[in-house]
């Protein structure tokens, strides 16, 4: 039980934080189709992590429910990767009028929805089938969030020397954070061990071409991972995961019986 539970946090947390932090975007889109396209990604997400919280409270018994797992738990009990709660803001130029930069926002998108579509895939034949259940679901929401997250790649890559310099910032600033997916913790260990999990190191080779291919259409470098690997799955974390829980909760811990 405590495998599965971990496991579903895990990729409820992974959902929340990167949706919560998508959701920044709406009503400051660069464009009117963009504004839309990032709110409906932000919604995919917000989706998947309801569904992994409704299991996750589930089988968590008590008092646990949906609202209560994400919303009063602090950071420490957070199990997302550490690259899904940095800001937008980034490498930014000099003259930036606002700390939103689309590169940003754009390359982590296409690192993380490049692991999910694969890890959903996966988890499709989970022996949990309520797991596998989700997967389906998740599963064709993020091959959007990869298209579109991998278009823009490609534009903003192939686009002006401005463009392509910024969203070579973006991905030298990002990439490092990939590595959390490849460290396996004990967690995800377990859930594969009882296969609940997708064992996410045997993806890394098609996670690899995905990324390279995009890149070499992109003309951008692929960067060199090195220094600290990042233990958000484990609990530690950024800085910014506190500020933006403490923006994100504020209400539901300040009105914690309100009906809505």
């Amino acid at each position: 039980m405590s495998a599965i539970l971990d496991y579903t946090l895990h990729l409820a947390d992974n959902a929340l934080v990167l949706g919560q932090r998508n959701a920044e975007w709406t009503g400051h889109g660069p464009i009117l189709e963009e504004d839309i396209a990032m709110s409906n990604i932000t919604l995919d997400l917000i989706g998947q992590a309801r569904l992994l919280y409704q299991y996750a409270a589930q089988l968590q018994g008590g008092d646990a429910t949906e609202d209560t797992l994400a919303y009063l738990r602090d950071g420490a009990e957070f199990r997302n990767y550490t690259l899904l709660e940095l800001p937008h803001h980034g490498p930014l130029v000099g003259y930036a009028q606002g700390e939103l930069d689309f590169a940003t926002t754009i390359v982590r998108n296409f690192l993380y929805s490049a692991l999910m579509a694969l890890v959903w895939q996966a988890l499709q034949k989970s022996t949990d089938t309520t797991l596998a259940a989700i997967a389906e679901k998740s599963g064709k929401e993020a091959r959007y969030h990869l298209q579109h997250s991998r278009d823009w790649l490609v534009k903003l890559g192939d686009g002006t020397d401005e463009s392509n310099q910024r969203v070579q910032a973006a991905l030298e600033n990002l990439f490092p954070y990939t590595q959390e997916f490849w460290t396996e913790s004990a967690m995800e260990r377990g859930a594969v061990d009882t296969g609940i999990g997708a064992d996410v190191a045997s993806l890394r080779g098609d996670w690899d071409r995905i990324l390279d291919s995009a890149l070499s259409e992109a003309t951008l470098r692929r960067p060199v991972a090195g220094g600290y690997v990042t233990e958000g799955k484990l609990g530690i974390h950024s800085e910014h995961l506190g500020y933006m829980l403490a923006e994100m909760q504020s209400l539901a811990r300040t009105l914690p019986h309100a009906t809505w």
